[in-house]
């Protein structure tokens, strides 16, 4: 006899709430730098982020060094949120997919969960005799986009936490991956995101409405 496990109910609109409450901060507060306790829970929500066939082909780089971040500035249009916020998180994804890459996180799945299974290794032996073979810019973008799942789950974090996060893609990618040193370890930069505390004087944008398209604009449904 099956089990069904269901999820705790949410006893409010809590997450909601706090989305109405977000938006893409122009001025942060560097006063006002976010607890490190916070930063934690957001990048944890980025690790358990889900991605394609499980791999996690990124890494997350988080930068608090001042000057590292004075210089990524000078290469991301001079956005002040970079600086003025206490956190930076850079969104790395593997430049390709390797045989080695590919196979230590199917080892290690089979590592946490103590056994093996046919179908899993079925599926390992697919990936490998496809992924490594492609075009390594195909790859590259195709993780990027996965690294784009986990930012999404960074940003509800940091909505839920109360801090402000400002997902980025105005700046030189190349440039970012020098001064990072990311080129050397097989990654490239596909967006960052500064985490702060806005700062209500100077931010044209703080006050303004959210602007959504309306859900019967945006939502279709097939019966």
């Amino acid at each position: 006899m099956s089990t069904t496990v269901t999820a705790p109910t949410p006893s409010s609109d809590a997450l909601i709430e706090r989305m109405n409450w977000r938006y893409a901060a122009k001025k942060m507060d560097p006063a006002q730098p976010v607890p490190e306790d916070k930063v934690a829970r957001i990048v944890e929500a980025a690790r358990l982020a889900p991605t394609s066939s499980g791999l996690q082909p990124f890494e997350l780089i988080v930068v608090t060094n001042p000057e590292v971040r004075a210089r990524i500035r000078e290469i991301a249009w001079n956005q002040a949120q970079i600086t003025d916020g206490s956190h930076l998180l850079v969104f790395a994804a593997w430049d390709t997919y390797t045989a080695e890459r590919i196979n230590t996180m199917f080892d290690l799945t089979n590592q946490v969960r103590g056994f093996t299974n046919e179908g899993w290794e079925n599926y390992r032996q697919m990936l490998l005799s496809s992924y490594p073979q492609r075009d390594a810019e195909v790859n590259f973008q195709h993780a990027a986009r996965q690294a784009y799942i986990a930012m999404s789950a960074a940003l509800l974090a940091a909505a839920f936490e109360g801090v402000d996060a400002t997902p980025m893609e105005g700046f030189d990618p190349a440039k970012l991956d020098e001064i990072l040193g990311l080129r050397a370890r097989g990654l490239r930069s596909a967006v960052i995101v500064p985490l702060g505390h806005r700062q209500v004087d100077g931010d044209w944008l703080v006050n303004l409405p959210k602007v959504r398209r309306p859900l019967e604009q945006f939502v279709s449904e097939l019966r």
